[in-house]
């Protein structure tokens, strides 16, 4: 079975020519790209040292406050297993919410700085 279009660039031994080390070092300096790093700085970083500190509490509660952790919020359901679940809920939550910013803020930057390098080439 024989096709008629051409092999893809660079598969019939020739070398893709593909942005240079210069191109990238320039696109780190560039305004554009110091806005997408700020952009994903200012939504992880935040996040992440809630949830850490969430974490923090529900183990030093699970290991210091036994009393309140067993207090039963309603049948055999006690505050650990709704602190522990909630542990999970905010694990997801995040994720989603990661996911959403991505696609609005970081994506759509990103896409133009890959666009540009790839223009130049």
């Amino acid at each position: 079975m024989t096709t008629e279009a051409a092999p893809p660039p660079g598969s019939a031994g020739t070398p893709l020519a593909g942005p240079t080390a210069e191109d990238f070092a320039s696109v780190q300096q560039s305004a554009e790209f110091a806005e997408l790093r700020s952009s994903y700085r200012s939504f992880a970083f935040p996040l992440t040292v809630a949830f850490i500190a969430w974490y923090l509490l529900y183990v030093l509660l699970s290991n210091y406050a036994g009393g309140f952790m067993g207090t039963k919020v309603f049948g055999n359901i006690n505050v650990a297993l709704v602190l522990g679940l909630a542990q999970f809920a905010t694990t997801f939550l995040i994720a989603w919410l990661y996911a959403r910013h991505a696609a609005t803020r970081l994506d759509p930057k990103a896409d133009a700085i890959k666009a540009r390098m790839e223009a130049a080439e």
